[in-house]
Parts: C-alpha cells; sequence; structure tokens
C-alpha cells in the first residue's frame, strides 16, 4: 500500500506564509508526478502546483509568483511554500502522486492522494 501524509497547515493572516509537506510511504518503486491541489468550500478542487521526477513544474495562474514547489527523490517527499497569502488561498489542500509500487513480484501504478490539509487565510 501508498500512503500520503501532509502537514503544516493552519490558521495564516493575509500577507503571511506557510509551508506544507507532503511524505510517501510503502512499496514505492518511483514516483512520476506529485502536485498539490486545492478544494474550497463549494468549490471544485483545482491544480495549484505540480512536480515531475525530473523537476519540471507548474502553477496554477492564481499563485504564479507566490508559490515555490520542491521534492526530494530520495526521501519521496514534497514541499509547498505560498506567500502572500489571501483569504481566496482558503482551502483543504491534497498532496497527490502517480506512484509505482511492488507487490509480490509485480510492478503497479496508480494515483494517490492525501487525506488533506487545512490552510484557512484569515484575520
Amino acid at each position: 500500500q501508498v500512503q500520503l501524509v501532509e502537514s503544516g497547515g493552519g490558521l495564516v493572516q493575509p500577507g503571511g506564509s506557510l509551508r506544507l509537506s507532503c511524505a510517501a510511504s510503502g512499496s514505492i518503486s518511483s514516483i512520476n508526478r506529485m502536485g498539490w491541489y486545492r478544494q474550497a468550500l463549494g468549490k471544485q478542487r483545482e491544480l495549484v502546483a505540480s512536480i515531475s521526477s525530473g523537476g519540471n513544474i507548474n502553477f496554477a495562474d492564481s499563485v504564479e509568483g507566490r508559490a515555490t514547489i520542491s521534492r526530494d527523490n530520495a526521501k519521496n517527499t514534497m514541499s509547498l511554500q505560498m506567500n502572500s497569502l489571501k483569504p481566496d488561498d482558503t482551502a483543504v489542500y491534497y498532496c497527490n502522486a502517480h506512484v509505482t509500487y511492488k507487490f509480490g513480484d509485480r510492478d503497479y501504478s496508480g494515483d494517490y492522494w492525501g487525506q488533506g490539509t487545512q490552510v484557512t487565510v484569515s484575520s
């Protein structure tokens, strides 16, 4: 089995910063694409940022210039640093990863999600 665990959410004042972390565990052979998504109350889940195993990065327009994404392939971890936070950034943030893992003598691949971490931007 593969598990993704997020940490780092909380209450932040407008203009503040936070850092979210995601750790993947299990019988992981490799992780291709990793990403952060968020879902605000009453809205659809949306991509915030993604990073490939080779370091190719994409950001949503809404966070471009305010966010940094990084990963450690050796540790199967990923981080998202967000600055100049706005009330519109309030959402549950989810870690996502496309993982290849071993089960028996075979490799399998699948998309996995963390349980989510709440980020609230408010004064």
